[in-house]
């Protein structure tokens, strides 16, 4: 697996790893945000993070935004029934109810701004959150969700 030979090079480094959900482990459905918990998880994608969540030196996060703080909470309960090798305090779930319309790609830059470690990976299938945590994290590795995929 390409994450894993990936991961490597860091030896036993302390890495964070941030894992978005729509679209890496979740299937996208264009247009149909409603009733997130009943959505087809993408499960190569989510037995690969299951096994490089067992690793000593890894942190694995959800960062994800979600539209509404129902969508929120349905996101979680896809987590519990799913991933619950996502620990639930490290479920980064922002409902855009509470941020003024910010773009997604702004909020999950800023709040990548805080987090410190000495490695911090995000993976992500949308370019636009991709380019703009390139140009505002420099500290941040950035890998597409085809990582995910042999």
């Amino acid at each position: 697996m390409y994450l894993k030979e990936y991961l490597k090079q860091f030896g036993n480094k302390k890495i964070k790893l941030f894992v978005d959900m729509d679209g890496v482990i979740v299937d996208y459905e264009v247009g149909n945000i409603s009733r997130y918990d009943i959505k087809r998880p993408l499960t190569t994608s989510l037995n690969k993070l299951e096994e490089i969540s067992k690793y000593n030196n890894i942190d694995l996060f959800i960062l994800s935004i979600s539209k509404t703080d129902l969508g929120l909470k349905e996101k979680n309960i896809w987590l519990d029934k799913y991933a619950p090798f996502f620990k639930l305090e490290n479920r980064i779930i922002i409902s855009k109810e509470h941020t003024n319309g910010e773009p997604s790609k702004k909020l999950k830059s800023d709040y990548l701004k805080t987090v410190e470690g000495e490695v911090i990976i995000l993976i992500d299938d949308d370019p636009s959150i991709l380019k703009e945590v390139s140009n505002n994290n420099k500290n941040v590795y950035l890998l597409k969700d085809t990582v995910l995929i042999d």
